[in-house]
């Protein structure tokens, strides 16, 4: 997949077993997780824990991104109340 420099945030593919995929979206909506917010979050805990320099530098660009990114867009999007 070619990367796009004028989106920071992008639309990636992995594979993952389909009845692990749909577990984990009930399971995280049962507990009012956003699963690309979760996946989000786990990613930046993996580099902070494991990262070397470059990519602990990465992520402190990538962060300043979404910072950037959401003050344009007026913050982070509003989770939808569940019923």
């Amino acid at each position: 997949m070619a990367a796009d420099t004028t989106d920071h945030t992008f639309v990636t593919r992995f594979r993952i077993p389909r009845r692990m995929w749909d577990a984990y979206g009930t399971a995280a909506e049962r507990q009012g997780v956003d699963r690309s917010a979760d996946l989000v979050d786990h990613v930046r805990d993996f580099i902070e824990k494991h990262g070397n320099e470059q990519e602990l530098a990465e992520l402190a660009a990538a962060e300043q991104e979404l910072a950037e990114r959401r003050a344009r867009k007026g913050g982070r999007p509003k989770k939808e109340p569940t019923a």
